[in-house]
């Protein structure tokens, strides 16, 4: 039996309101005809009522309370626990099914990094990650176009779309809090030699300064760890039609990667449909795609200029000497010319790597 203490509801199970109304009926020796007649109601709603199978209106409530005696509200919010509870029972079948989900989450990795709390309980983690995504159900979390990115699917299948997802929200969270201002393209395309020209700094010197400039060009720069089933090096989305989000992660640690991956992201802000997200990994030379490309192109060229390289390679001389004058010539870091040399098929992809620069991340 339900116990009614004031307006409280206190119930464990979905009791439908009906077996009240039968209990009051039955302590006023009161049939459920009699009570049909008395509130002018069809004899079969009366019973569809006590079956649960009709729920207690507002209208209904208050015929109730003048034949019965019983408040209105009493009705009402024996019927709104009654729906709330079947909710409950059926919202817990729905996160039992999503627990399959969480193999395709490092849930721990995000729970390390702090970006959810630390939990056991499996489906006390689907929830978790409900509030993360801020979703009502994790199937859900692809209807978001922002997370519902243009992989590269010929070289990214081993990804998980939820763990690629999870990283793409979370880059999302950070550069809501960076301020910027509207996005200004002209303003972007001039400061890109100040950007190039910190390729000769360590990580920690030109992480602060890359941001700055960029929020000063209406883009939010965000480094974040990587996760594992990312496998990416960079992304790109709009926040809006004012604010690009440009991410990169601390997967890997070769310094000429992070440079090509970092302007094939700026290539993309620059060129591409605001309307869509890019999640660019290892790959991206191999990448035959037209926005791909262009991204590529636009890169390679920021980097070493086409005219340059063409210049240096028709020499044939790819000695240390030669690629370290090369690159004093056109102010870039030699390891960066090594690390595209090897792209190129002029270098072998283990030729030189003792000269190239390896970058030391913290996971903050």
């Amino acid at each position: 039996m339900i116990r009614i203490r004031k307006t409280e509801l206190h119930s464990d199970i979905a009791i439908p309101p009906g077996e009240y109304l039968l209990e009051v009926l039955n302590e006023k020796s009161m049939s459920q005809a009699e009570l049909a007649n008395r509130m002018g109601r069809p004899p079969q709603a009366i019973n569809e009522i006590v079956k649960g199978e009709k729920s207690i209106t507002s209208e209904t409530a208050l015929q109730l309370e003048q034949v019965l005696g019983v408040p209105a509200h009493i009705w009402t919010g024996l019927e709104s626990e009654y729906q709330l509870v079947k909710a409950i029972q059926q919202e817990s079948i729905q996160v039992q099914q999503e627990v399959t989900l969480l193999r395709e989450i490092p849930y721990k990795e995000m729970a390390q990094l702090g970006w959810v709390k630390k939990i056991r309980d499996l489906k006390t983690r689907v929830r978790e990650l409900r509030n993360f995504f801020g979703v009502a159900s994790l199937n859900n979390v692809f209807k978001i176009r922002t997370y519902n990115p243009t992989f590269r699917c010929s070289t990214i299948d081993k990804a998980s779309p939820y763990a690629l997802a999870s990283w793409l929200h979370k880059g999302a969270i950070k550069a809501g809090r960076i301020q910027a201002i509207p996005f200004n393209k002209t303003k972007l395309i001039s400061v890109l030699p100040q950007i190039r020209s910190l390729s000769f700094e360590s990580p920690e010197e030109f992480t602060s300064k890359i941001q700055k400039i960029l929020s000063d060009c209406g883009v939010a720069f965000v480094l974040l760890p990587h996760l594992t089933k990312t496998y990416a090096n960079g992304a790109t989305f709009w926040l809006s039609q004012d604010k690009s989000v440009l991410m990169m992660t601390i997967r890997g640690s070769y310094a000429d990667i992070f440079w090509f991956s970092f302007f094939h992201e700026l290539g993309h802000i620059l060129l591409h449909d605001k309307r869509l997200t890019f999640v660019d990994n290892d790959n991206k030379i191999e990448d035959k795609s037209k926005q791909e490309q262009e991204a590529n192109k636009f890169a390679g060229e920021q980097l070493i200029p086409a005219s340059n390289l063409n210049d240096f390679i028709s020499k044939g001389d790819f000695s240390i000497s030669s690629i370290k004058a090369f690159a004093k010539n056109i102010c870039i870091p030699h390891w960066i010319i090594i690390g595209r040399l090897q792209h190129e098929g002029y270098l072998k992809f283990n030729q030189l790597n003792n000269l190239k620069v390896k970058y030391k991340w913290s996971n903050s």
